[in-house]
């Protein structure tokens, strides 16, 4: 494949992503306002936090009734994959002056993807540009749009928008526990699903996800190969 066909497909694969993505956001937006949210805090979130993840784990927090201290912990947690994208990412796209904190803000699951699955570096930059800036417009205007239009959508677990969330996650785990070789992260996996189950009925809303993922913490320490002895 020449240089110029990889970058168009790179292209192609980015718009296809960022528009799957874009439309996501109004669940978002219609799940923020039937928990709490105004229509700026919804937006202030999308554009500030960008992260979808955390949004909706934030937002589920604090519609349970959770503590602001669980909700800022829980988007945070799921927020910090982002930055260990970094260094993946940063060769790839080579970004600097002020392109760097841009992006840093677009540096996503979406973008990381799309940027790490092409060999040719200028596709990898094209992919991650236009992943990036794409999903960050059209996430934004389909935040807006379910915002508004969710006090007349009613309550959207009718329409089962509750439930994308939990797909999307599910949709972004599966392939790290199926496979060869994946045995010690299915036990992780289900570890954090057991504690998870158990501490839902007694401790507040987010504290179980945030202590589901010490299992994970407690499995990588106690994995880590020993330091020779010198």
């Amino acid at each position: 494949m020449t240089q110029d066909a990889e970058g168009r497909a790179a292209i192609r694969q980015a718009v296809s992503v960022a528009l799957a993505t874009g439309l996501y956001g109004v669940s978002f937006g219609a799940l923020a306002v039937a928990a709490g949210l105004s229509v700026p805090q919804a937006m202030a979130l999308s554009l500030l936090m960008f992260s979808g993840g955390s949004q909706f784990a934030f937002i589920g927090v604090v519609g349970a009734g959770g503590l602001a201290g669980a909700a800022v912990a829980t988007a945070g947690l799921l927020g910090v994959r982002n930055g260990l994208y970094g260094p993946q990412v940063a060769p790839l796209i080579d970004a600097h002056g002020w392109r760097r904190p841009l992006a840093a803000q677009l540096t996503i699951d979406e973008s990381t993807a799309v940027a790490t699955v092409h060999k040719a570096p200028h596709a990898a930059r094209l992919g991650f540009w236009w992943t990036g800036v794409g999903v960050f417009v059209l996430w934004n205007l389909f935040t807006l749009a379910g915002a508004i239009v969710g006090d007349r959508l009613g309550d959207p677990r009718r329409y089962g928008l509750d439930a994308a969330a939990a797909a999307a996650f599910l949709a972004l785990v599966w392939p790290r526990i199926t496979g060869p070789g994946t045995g010690l992260a299915r036990l992780v996996a289900g570890g954090a699903v057991v504690v998870a189950l158990a501490l839902t009925p007694v401790a507040p809303a987010g504290i179980p996800v945030l202590l589901a993922a010490g299992v994970a913490i407690v499995a990588g320490f106690l994995a880590r190969e020993p330091e020779p002895v010198a």
